[in-house]
């Protein structure tokens, strides 16, 4: 009982935890700018996806007001949120055509046809400013892909790069002349991938409830603590990224070859599930080695989400090969980067008493945060009650490992240490005390 009371208290802390900045909802789609650069200007289009375009600009956007008495009033708010500027400082003309409706991966999307000319007429460097929804919702992101095609004086978004992502912290991407580097791509395709990671509670979170079972030994139905044996979690921590890895790497790669293809809100759906039963795993073992397994199954699923990402870009076959690659490494880096965070002090909490509340206390957490993705996400409810806390936790990322680790330190310092973790060897010759069926020897 007083375990079940700690681990709720930790589950109330952080769901109630101090006040949190308004944010958007989890973003669901992207948006994407596609630009195709020619000798005298620069063409595209400029895509925004309904739902987040609804909460960015506080109205009920449905496909018959878009193309009725909002339009004029999006097309304001489209052409006000996009500017260039060459490299000589001179402002270039930015023409936004008429809108129309179109469904992108399963979400309908706003279109405008987008024209960019310059003063004198000849296409150099200039830098695209950007912040249509970016500027109102903290997690949403912006992908920018430019073509080139100038030996014939046609460019061509099937030659298409990776440029870089417009969020709230970047508003603006500087965009060359001509065609650059393959490391261009990758590096802003890694950039991609490590925003999209670090960014996205939902696969945050579902690591997290990975991580938080690798320090016990499942027995008898639950979880007891391992041997003081850092080596053996660290390898168990490396095998669920592993799995994770293979699994997000092979559905990424057949998704983005166009192999597969699964609408994003179904996929999002499967992903609120995979923390949930991940969580539920947390409190106790489904299955031998289950976050491993977990791990590997539910990473097919992410990588479908990740796909999504990249899939509507209109890449060719050496760019889509560069921006898998560069995208793959960014996720992994993240990965690491939570891994090398959480860790140790998980590893020191779980040589402590008060590891199986806060685990439970976690896992609880991760239950209700993917309770309400799922509801939302289902289109069962309109909103997640919660977006504003997760999007807090996402961006004190640092804060969040301090508390961590904090807790930790004052843990072994002030808890008991349980029978498994204190080292303690019996004398020679001291009578044995009889052990209970399933507990570790």
């Amino acid at each position: 009982m007083r375990r079940l009371l700690l681990a709720l208290l930790v589950a109330a802390v952080v769901l109630v935890a101090g006040p949190v900045p308004a944010a958007g909802a989890h973003p669901m789609a992207t948006s994407a700018v596609l630009l195709d650069v020619h000798d005298d200007r620069v063409t595209g289009e400029v895509e925004l996806p309904l739902d987040r375009l609804s909460v960015a600009v506080h109205r009920d956007l449905t496909p018959a007001a878009v193309l009725g008495t909002d339009r004029a009033y999006l097309h304001g708010y489209a052409a006000r949120h996009i500017g260039a500027t060459g490299d000589d400082g001179r402002a270039w003309t930015v023409t936004l055509g008429r809108g129309t409706v179109r469904t992108i991966d399963g979400i309908l999307h706003l279109v405008y046809p987008l024209t960019i000319r310059p003063p004198d007429a000849r296409v150099t460097g200039f830098r695209l400013r950007y912040d249509a929804i970016v500027e109102e919702l903290l997690t949403h992101q912006v992908i920018v892909t430019v073509g080139y095609d100038l030996k014939q004086g046609v460019a061509t978004s099937a030659d298409a790069r990776t440029l870089g992502v417009f969020d709230w912290d970047t508003k603006s991407l500087e965009v060359p002349s001509g065609r650059r580097s393959w490391l261009r791509g990758f590096l802003s395709a890694a950039g991609l991938g490590i925003k999209h990671v670090g960014e996205g509670a939902d696969h945050l979170l579902f690591l997290l409830m990975l991580l938080i079972p690798a320090p016990l030994l499942a027995a008898g139905g639950s979880w007891r603590t391992a041997a003081p044996s850092a080596r053996r979690s660290v390898v168990r921590v490396v095998h669920v990224v592993s799995a994770f890895a293979v699994g997000h790497s092979l559905t990424l790669a057949l998704a983005a070859t166009g192999v597969v293809h699964v609408p994003s809100r179904p996929v999002e759906t499967l992903i609120a599930l995979s923390i949930a039963v991940s969580a539920l795993h947390a409190v106790r073992p489904l299955v031998a080695r289950g976050e491993v397994v977990i791990a590997s199954g539910f990473g097919l699923v992410h990588g479908l989400a990740f796909a999504s990402l990249i899939g509507e870009l209109g890449l060719d076959r050496g760019s889509l090969v560069t921006t898998l690659l560069g995208f793959n490494l960014g996720i992994e880096l993240t990965q690491l980067l939570v891994v090398a965070l959480l860790m140790p002090s998980l590893l020191v909490l779980a040589r402590t008493t008060v590891y199986p509340a806060f685990r439970i206390g976690i896992a609880v957490v991760g239950l209700v945060f993917s309770g309400s993705w799922m509801l939302e996400r289902a289109t069962l409810t309109p909103a997640d009650p919660f977006e504003d806390l997760q999007t807090w936790l996402v961006g004190h990322p640092l804060l969040v490992a301090g508390v961590f680790a904090a807790l930790a330190g004052v843990s072994w310092g002030l808890a008991p240490r349980p029978p498994e973790a204190t080292g303690t060897v019996r004398r020679a010759g001291a009578a044995r005390t009889p052990q209970r069926a399933g507990t570790n020897s």
